[in-house]
């Protein structure tokens, strides 16, 4: 394995990423920006519809009575906008999320109980987890004070010669 290859690779992968990322976050904008526009149109049609409404109204009653029925008509379509709006997610989406959730909680709360279970186990037979520890730890001193005691031998040595 070639750490350069693999950062170079990381690299790579990182770049392509902020490219698709880039292309998926115009193309989310450009398709923003032209509904914004076509809600623009639909509210100037809207107003349009109203204002006709409103002379028909007014042909058969005053200009008040006219202008405080098209009111409640709005005010009516903005309730029922606000109903349709505030009802709750769908209960698949939902249900799915919740059982998603309970699995991570739950897989947590495992893992937690695995890392209480060795806590305590090295708690009641420190020894458990001090020696796999300890051994290669041994072996390293032991082999340190061989090339110590093999270096004075030889310095000791050179030095009576």
């Amino acid at each position: 394995m070639n750490t350069e290859n693999v950062v170079k690779h990381l690299r790579v992968l990182w770049r392509t990423d902020r490219i698709i990322a880039d292309i998926r976050l115009r193309h989310l904008l450009m398709g923003l920006g032209l509904r914004a526009f076509a809600a623009l149109i639909a509210a100037f049609g809207l107003l349009m519809l109203e204002l006709s409404a409103y002379f028909a109204l007014v042909q058969i009653w005053s200009a008040i009575a006219a202008a405080a029925i098209l009111g409640a008509v709005n005010f009516a379509i903005a309730a029922a906008l606000f109903m349709v709006a505030g009802r709750a997610p769908s209960g698949r989406d939902i249900e799915l999320a919740n059982e998603i959730h309970d699995a991570a909680i739950e897989a947590l709360q495992l893992e937690a109980r695995a890392l209480q279970a060795q806590v305590s186990g090295a708690v009641h037979h420190p020894l458990s987890t001090v020696v796999p520890v300890l051994v290669p730890l041994i072996a390293i001193i032991v082999k340190n004070l061989r090339t110590t005691a093999r270096k004075s031998t030889a310095t000791s040595a050179e030095a009576h010669s």
